[in-house]
């Protein structure tokens, strides 16, 4: 069972407890999510939920999944992205990644802070993200 330190080391998955329905900016482990907009899509049992994810030098983001698509973009700083199926990559500025529901993915941030822009559809009142095995 992961730990509740490895969790809270997620970075785009809030803490335990938090739903797609529920959002806010909270530090955890060297990552701090800001809430930028939320908006359930019409017709749908889904919400659209975007994020600025800030994340400090060294940190490690848990391996998760999330109830829905991930599409991320790198604003500024560098990690190497692992998501399971896919070989690891660093992506920095200008890159983009998309990780498909229920796929469990992971990051190491680099020796500087990591900006990120963050778009999330995913189910409504599901746990934006859950901790993966490893």
């Amino acid at each position: 069972m992961l730990s509740r330190r490895v969790f809270a080391s997620c970075a785009i998955c809030g803490v335990l407890g938090l739903t797609a329905s529920k959002v806010s900016a909270q530090p955890a482990g060297g990552i701090s999510r800001t809430l930028l907009r939320r908006e359930d899509v019409p017709g749908t049992n889904y919400v659209n939920i975007q994020m600025l994810v800030e994340i400090e030098p060294n940190a490690m983001v848990a391996r998760h999944t999330h109830p829905g698509h991930e599409g991320s973009y790198i604003i500024e700083g560098r990690s190497e992205l692992l998501v399971q199926g896919q070989a690891p990559r660093m992506v920095g500025p200008g890159d983009s990644f998309l990780v498909p529901a229920g796929v469990p993915h992971a990051a190491r941030n680099g020796p500087a802070k990591t900006r990120i822009f963050g778009t999330f559809v995913v189910e409504k009142d599901k746990p934006l993200a859950t901790p993966a095995p490893e």
